[in-house]
């Protein structure tokens, strides 16, 4: 176990570029409460700098504020303001640069261009922070949380609104994303690319230009998270584009204008999820195979399913749907008619986008209806066979 060394504005050591300067391995530089006018601070060894009543690091919008280049590294306590914005270097708060075993936590940013930032970083933990953006447009704004090359690291307990993508991984294997709070962001609440054998749960994703993007990854497990009031023209609780060998289990997606958006995805489990009034519960786009979809509740969607290929080996089976009127005779608690999620109006609305103002007309039933009566044009073997009469808990 290192030392304290105490810094505060009127002590030996005032700045904390000072305090890493004097300190020795394993040091714990305490910063009192006060403001630090400091940019560029380089953490070269391994020290812990632990904020007492969150002392107020200043980057007078100069550039990155603090840098981490040491293994063994603990950031707690600090409140980060003023990074610098560049069009052609991605300024942090906090980044972390090829090491190992670091610990972020406790801190809240605010004025920032990007929060955390890890670059080929593993094996660390970034926990309970406050990440507070007030990016307007996507060009000049950066990622709450930036994963980069960096594997087995915990994101757990951050609050990350008001950035582009809330919480960004890229090429990022081995990472558990858990209990985060990502919402009001520009883009994307979480959003994931080239990211094999992560898991995200107990997540909330509110009110973000669309919620989570998970692209050209495999082995992802997204379990109990809640996709909320994502809205917009192009807005999705989720996108799934490339993905393959996935689980998607026990989530909610409420009030977005897709719950999920599926282009080329594979061998997906989606079970026991809630899809609640959204415009679409679920937006098939095609080169989808070998899908199942169990035990899940579609509850007052304008539409559940939308699907635009003939080709259909993906299996719905005992699901609950609120907009199925059968019957069950035998009283075993699955509908004795199979019921098909794809309505006609569902379909001529995908081929002809402007007819989505005729949603709650007359036209829509009769066609809806007729459709019922003898199925030409939606896909006849997409159905759930033996739909739940009750729903799913």
């Amino acid at each position: 176990m290192g030392r304290t060394i105490t810094i505060c504005p009127t002590c030996d050591v005032s700045s904390i570029k000072q305090g890493i300067a004097s300190a020795m391995e394993y040091d714990t530089l305490l910063i009192k409460k006060g403001t630090y006018n400091e940019y560029n601070i380089v953490i070269d060894k391994p020290l812990t700098l632990l904020g007492e009543d969150y002392p107020v690091i200043d980057g007078e919008d100069m550039g990155e504020i603090i840098t981490i280049v040491s293994d063994n590294v603990t950031v707690e306590g600090l409140f980060i303001i003023n990074v610098g914005t560049s069009y052609t270097t991605d300024y942090a708060a906090v980044r972390v640069v090829k090491s190992e075993n670091f610990l972020i936590k406790h801190l809240v940013l605010e004025k920032l261009f990007f929060g955390i930032y890890l670059e080929k970083a593993n094996n660390g933990k970034v926990y309970h922070n406050k990440i507070i953006g007030d990016a307007v447009d996507e060009y000049n704004s950066g990622n709450g949380i930036q994963l980069w090359y960096s594997h087995h690291v915990e994101v757990d307990r951050n609050i990350v609104q008001g950035t582009r993508d809330g919480i960004y991984l890229e090429f990022s294997d081995q990472v558990t994303i858990n209990n985060n709070i990502s919402s009001d962001n520009i883009r994307y609440g979480l959003h994931f690319m080239f990211s094999n054998d992560d898991t995200y749960t107990n997540n909330t994703f509110e009110n973000n230009g669309a919620g989570v993007a998970v692209m050209f990854s495999k082995n992802i497990r997204m379990r109990n998270n809640t996709f909320r009031k994502n809205w917009g023209t192009a807005s999705f609780g989720m996108l799934l584009k490339e993905i393959n060998d996935a689980e998607i289990v026990g989530n909610t997606f409420e009030e977005n204008t897709i719950g999920i958006n599926i282009e080329g995805s594979n061998r997906i489990d989606y079970t026991r999820n809630d899809f609640i009034n959204n415009g679409w519960a679920i937006k098939v786009r095609g080169a989808c195979y070998t899908n199942t979809f169990k035990n899940n509740n579609f509850l007052y969607n304008s539409f559940d399913i939308s699907y635009n290929s003939k080709v259909n080996d993906n299996i719905f089976k005992e699901n609950y749907w609120s907009s199925y009127t059968g019957y069950d005779l035998d009283k075993n608690g699955i509908g004795d008619a199979p019921y098909r999620p794809v309505k006609l109006f569902s379909y001529i609305v995908n081929r002809t986008p402007e007819t989505i103002v005729l949603l709650r007309s007359l036209f829509m039933d009769i066609i809806d209806f007729s459709e019922k009566v003898s199925p030409v044009f939606t896909p006849d073997n997409l159905m759930d066979s033996s739909p739940l009469m009750q729903k799913t808990e």
